[in-house]
């Protein structure tokens, strides 16, 4: 058969069709993709334990499956429990922060009226005149936030059942993915998947491990600083600190509106400080230390995958991006036509320094002696 050579053009114009049409059907298609690839990647996390419970202890397959996932979800539910906990002594405390926040408004009003010289009534008045527009736009407010609820629900529903089908039919899809290429390529293709497999697995083990100590290091200097729900502020770091380069930011803003209305706005310089600091440890001892180089995908298109993640499926295309782009490179960097894009998503590597090599040229002789 002949091969025709298309021109470059041509071959643009039909990737660019293809990436428009494949974002369109993943706009589409968010109710199971989304759980579907989450699933794919809370699989290769639960690989092992299967594993373990099918060697060790001869459960079958299903079982080992059903097991896997239940010891999850009590994992995940006693991380919600302590945290629901932890919620509910800030409740109690409601009274007093309401109180700090009214005090906080009446100073930043003085403060309004002497810089711009916008008296006390002007400033209430624009505040009815937003509330009422609020409270106009209500309605579909608690629309959207009664179709977020259904939409997280059905959410973990559809995620645990992906979970579960995918242990339960691990080899089956493995034996799909290495008969659906020519057999000439079968050998490179399960070299591909069982490195993804390994790659992704540790990264998400990591990401867990840099997830507690960063809680413990946030739970540990926020009580030695003295501040009020040390253990809830840690917490919510250690969890949005998953998010790349927007969870920090994330929850050091929640963490500095909690700390202003407990203890006021020198506690929260402290707090503010004390993230700093965190997250300095963070990116330059633990992300290279526990996950090391597992993913090795440069700031720009980490940055870049986080927020089309976001544009295209929310929060949970935040959580996907980058594993997702570790995919992709590991599949460009072992496919020829395909390694210039893997450079492209990859980082810069640094040359490898010549080490010194010292030759030992006295020769030393042991007798034996009778």
């Amino acid at each position: 058969m002949k091969n025709i050579s298309l021109p470059f053009y041509t071959k643009l114009a039909m990737v660019l069709f293809a990436i428009i049409c494949l974002g369109y059907l993943a706009i589409l298609g968010q109710t199971i993709l989304a759980p579907l690839l989450t699933s794919f990647l809370l699989a290769l996390l639960l690989l092992p334990l299967a594993n373990f419970l099918e060697r060790k202890w001869r459960f079958k397959r299903s079982m080992a499956s059903i097991v896997s996932v239940v010891l999850m979800i009590a994992f995940i539910c006693g991380i919600m429990y302590f945290l629901a906990n932890q919620l509910s002594d800030l409740w109690q405390d409601w009274p007093l922060l309401k109180k700090q926040a009214e005090t906080s408004f009446h100073d930043v009003q003085n403060w309004i009226s002497g810089t711009f010289h916008v008296n006390a009534h002007k400033q209430i008045d624009y505040l009815k005149d937003s509330a009422t527009s609020a409270l106009a736009t209500s309605a579909t407010v608690l629309g959207a936030t009664l179709l977020t609820l259904s939409s997280t629900l059905l959410f973990l529903s559809f995620l645990l059942l992906f979970t579960f089908f995918i242990l339960n039919y691990r080899r089956v899809l493995f034996t799909f993915l290495t008969s659906v290429f020519e057999e000439k390529h079968t050998q490179k293709v399960s070299e591909i998947v069982q490195h993804i497999q390994y790659i992704i697995k540790k990264y998400i083990t990591g990401l867990f491990i840099q997830m507690l100590i960063v809680t413990l290091l946030m739970v540990f200097v926020l009580w030695a600083l003295n501040v009020k729900y040390a253990m809830l502020l840690g917490l919510i770091a250690g969890m949005f600190n998953i998010i790349p380069y927007i969870g920090i930011f994330t929850a050091l803003l929640i963490s500095v509106l909690i700390t202003f209305a407990t203890a006021g706005a020198a506690k929260m310089l402290l707090v503010i400080v004390a993230f700093v600091a965190v997250h300095a440890v963070d990116g330059n001892v633990l992300m290279p230390l526990v996950v090391g180089s597992k993913v090795k995908i440069n700031a720009l298109f980490a940055f870049i995958g986080i927020v089309v993640g976001e544009m295209i499926w929310g929060i949970s295309g935040m959580f996907l991006c980058i594993p997702y782009l570790a995919m992709l490179k590991i599949i460009f960097d072992r496919i020829d036509q395909l390694k210039p894009w893997g450079i492209l998503l990859g980082g810069e590597e640094k040359p490898n320094k010549k080490r010194r090599v010292y030759r030992i040229t006295k020769n030393i002789k042991l007798e034996e002696q009778e």
